[in-house]
């Protein structure tokens, strides 16, 4: 990364959301400055441990856990192409992407000191941010640097 520059931070998961997200930062803060663009960018995706995968659907075994394992590294591998294609698309070579095991809210604030951090919002209701909690939500509240939440618009039925 060129030094000096300041760094957009884009957290990704698996969700169209975030790739909305992505692909909406490229258009406002890569694309229209060419090889110029005011920004460094690196896109992290927070992986969970296996061992907590296996803790949502019952008991692990150590015979389980390298099988969860190749399934989240298979995952990685996929975001990683969706995310390279999509800035090669958008002609932007100089991206870092970085797969950083462990709880999206401490990963995103762990990664920089001081970025611009930009992630998509699952659109959640009420009951559900409730019972599941928000990434987005609690940077919202709780960092100690700029956020910005992208919506993706809502499709039409």
């Amino acid at each position: 990364m060129v030094q000096g520059k300041p760094i957009m931070l884009v957290a990704m998961d698996d969700s169209s959301h975030s790739l909305y997200a992505l692909e909406w930062t490229l258009d406002h803060f890569f694309t229209p400055f060419g090889s110029n663009h005011p920004f460094e960018l690196l896109v992290i995706h927070a992986r969970p441990h296996a061992i907590s995968v296996l803790g949502l659907g019952g008991p692990a075994t150590a015979d389980v856990i390298p099988l969860v394992e190749i399934d989240l590294k298979k995952a990685d591998t996929r975001m990683i192409q969706k995310v390279q294609e999509l800035c090669k698309k958008k002609s932007l070579n100089n991206v870092s992407v970085e797969v950083i095991e462990g709880d999206p809210r401490n990963v995103m604030c762990e990664a920089v000191e001081k970025p611009t951090l930009v992630m998509g919002s699952h659109g959640y209701g009420i009951v559900k941010r409730a019972v599941l909690g928000s990434v987005s939500d609690y940077y919202a509240h709780h960092a100690h640097f700029s956020v910005m939440i992208v919506k993706k618009p809502k499709e039409k039925v």
